[in-house]
């Protein structure tokens, strides 16, 4: 476990204010793992294609890092991600999904309740 003094100053290096603010939120919302990835280094943040989230179980599911547009998605699916590809972007709205960011979802989920985070 990571303490919130650790998340403060892992802040610091962050350059990006919506990862900031991200970040702040979470934490004020008592998610510290979720703080905890997202304060990482962005070397650690995952990649992962459409034809990769076919694999992930679950109809809401968020990424802590970024959605690219390789493949095709097969399922409806709610997905919250730090960021998408425009192409990404475009097959998950010809798809039906519904695209988030990771704050808009905290804001209406704020346990995270069924949200498979990857």
């Amino acid at each position: 476990m990571i303490s919130k003094t650790q998340i403060d100053k892992r802040i610091k290096n962050k350059r990006n204010p919506i990862v900031v603010k991200t970040i702040v939120l979470a934490k004020k919302n008592g998610l510290l793992d979720l703080a905890k990835k997202l304060s990482a280094p962005g070397s650690k943040y995952t990649k992962i294609n459409l034809d990769g989230l076919n694999s992930v179980e679950g109809d809401k599911i968020m990424v802590i890092g970024k959605v690219l547009g390789e493949g095709d998605i097969e399922r409806k699916i709610k997905i919250s991600a730090i960021g998408f590809s425009e192409s990404a972007k475009e097959k998950l709205k010809k798809a039906g999904c519904e695209i988030k960011t990771i704050e808009d979802e905290i804001n209406k989920n704020k346990k995270l309740e069924g949200v498979k985070v990857i």
